[in-house]
Parts: C-alpha cells; structure tokens; sequence
C-alpha cells in the first residue's frame, strides 16, 4: 500500500474541528479564517478519498472514517501537546532530572553541598549520580549517559572534553598507626620515594586516577610501589591503616580527623607529591539538560 504523504497541519485543523464541533469555533481557535478551516478539510478528504464529515443543518458529524481517523488523531495530537508541555516544564525547571558522574572524593570534597542546594531549590528535579572513579566517568560522559563530571586529575587530553578546575587541590599523603611505626623501627615521619617503596602501603585499585597519579610521581622518582592490598575506597584504606595492617595512601582529607586524634600520623615524602585539581567536565558536542545547565551555574561554571 502506497502510503500518502500529508501536510500533518492538514490533522491539526481537523483535531480542532472535530473538538470544537464547528468550522467556525475551529477557525477561532487556530486564528484562521473559516474558509481557510473548509479548505484545508476538503484538501484532507481529498488526500484520503473520502468524506469525513456530514454537514447538518444543525452542525457537522463525524462518518465512520473520520470517527476512526480521529481516534488516532487526537491521541498523536494529545501526546504532541503534553509532549511540548513537558519540554516547557523541564525548561522551567518544573520537572526533569540531571545526571551526574563522580567519584568517592568529588562527591566528599566538593559535591555535596551544591546537591544539597540543588534539592532544596528544586526539589521536583530527580538527580542522579553515577558513582565510580574518574576513568570510568569519562567513559560514560562521551557516551552522552550524564550530563557532566565532576573528577580528579589526571585525566586523558580529549578535544571534545571541556575541563573546569573547582574546589580546593587535592593533597596525596601516606599515614600509618602508632603500632605500624612501633613494629617498623626502621620507619621514620619523614621518607624519600625510594625508602617508602619497600615497605607494605595500601592504595586504591589500579584503574582511579588516584593510584594513576601517584604511580606516576614514584616513576618519575625512580622508584615503584607494590601494594599489599588494594580498595574500593579511601575510607577503608583509613580504617585498615589505623589498625596498623599496612601504610595508607589517600588524599589528606580521608584521614583528616585521624591525624587529629593521633589514631594516624603522616609519613612526609621528600620529595612531596604535589597537589593536583579536581575538575568539572563536560561534553562540548553533546547538548546539557535544562537541570543540568542550572546546576553548573550553581557551581559558578559559565555553560
């Protein structure tokens, strides 16, 4: 069957009509004139090769074909409108949602309390946040799944990734317990690359930028760490090391309130590694929901 290529204003016009009851109320509605209402009516009947409409003295009625075509019509119609609804609705932040990618440490030392904001000020907005190391993240973002990242470097040169430093720099530091230096004499507050690498440190899995980073500033020290246990997360690495299992490599805000208690103390590196930048990032070929866009600007990131 040959299908018929039809002006879908040709449906429009007859949704109102039909709707309205009259050509006239129908012409009102769409701000057209009444034989511009006729016309295009006659051109779909025609088009379809058939009547649609008997005319009455007391109005118009709907033939079997236009009862039918109508029950098709008016559902496409009704889905397009609430379809524009919807698009206006997320466009005025009235509902919507806004993904996120980050890792354990974004989400503690910058995130959260733009989520928090967020919720509160738009509390219709369903967020969502994917939850894994930075590499992974940037994998999701280039196939468009979140609207932005929020990562630590180091991260790949991509032209197609637009990067914003944000937050405070990330400091790496290695802290062991009180028992771990008892038990190691030969252990000292203060260590060059080369000695730590022969003692047993617990570190995060190799596929974090976190491991990648400090793997990198060892190699450029000539020396290489081989860790006797890698972890998901920072805050397990905290807890092993203040039972004395190993010594710690996190970022120093994970073992902040450890080292404040004395449960921790920090090993200084000499030379130290330096700090490095968390970053938003966003993809400049891929378009950014309304809600995501609204949340960068929260954040003081011109989109």
């Amino acid at each position: 069957m040959r299908l018929i290529n039809i002006n879908l204003d040709y449906y429009r016009v007859f949704y109102y009509v039909v709707k309205t009851g009259s050509f006239s109320q129908a012409a009102q509605e769409l701000c057209i004139s009444q034989p511009a209402v006729s016309q295009t009516i006659k051109q779909l009947e025609g088009q379809l090769g058939g009547s649609l409409f008997l005319r009455l003295p007391r109005g118009i009625q709907l033939t079997r074909e236009g009862e039918v075509l109508y029950s098709y019509v008016s559902r496409g119609y009704e889905y397009l409108m609430l379809a524009e609804k919807k698009v206006r609705e997320m466009k005025s932040l009235e509902t919507g949602e806004v993904r996120i990618g980050a890792s354990d440490m974004t989400m503690d030392f910058y995130l959260l309390p733009y989520l928090e904001r967020f919720h509160k000020r738009y509390p219709q907005i369903r967020i969502q946040v994917s939850n894994a190391p930075t590499p992974v993240t940037l994998q999701t973002l280039n196939a468009g799944k979140i609207d932005f990242g929020v990562v630590s470097e180091p991260i790949e040169p991509n032209e197609n990734l637009r990067t914003i430093p944000v937050g405070i720099p990330l400091q790496d530091i290695f802290v062991a317990s009180r028992d771990f230096f008892e038990s190691h004499p030969s252990l000292s507050s203060v260590m060059t690359p080369q000695g730590l690498a022969e003692y047993p440190v617990i570190m995060l899995e190799e596929r974090t930028s976190t491991r990648k980073y400090v793997n990198g500033f060892f190699a450029g020290q000539g020396a290489a760490l081989h860790p006797e246990l890698e972890l998901a997360t920072s805050d397990l690495i905290v807890k092993l090391s203040a039972r004395g299992i190993g010594i710690g490599c996190v970022v120093r805000g994970f073992a902040e309130a450890y080292l404040e208690s004395g449960e921790l103390q920090q090993i200084a590196l000499n030379p130290a590694i330096p700090s490095r930048r968390m970053l938003a990032v966003i993809h400049q070929n891929l378009p950014l929901s309304a809600a995501g866009t609204r949340f960068l600007q929260m954040m003081e990131i011109d989109v």
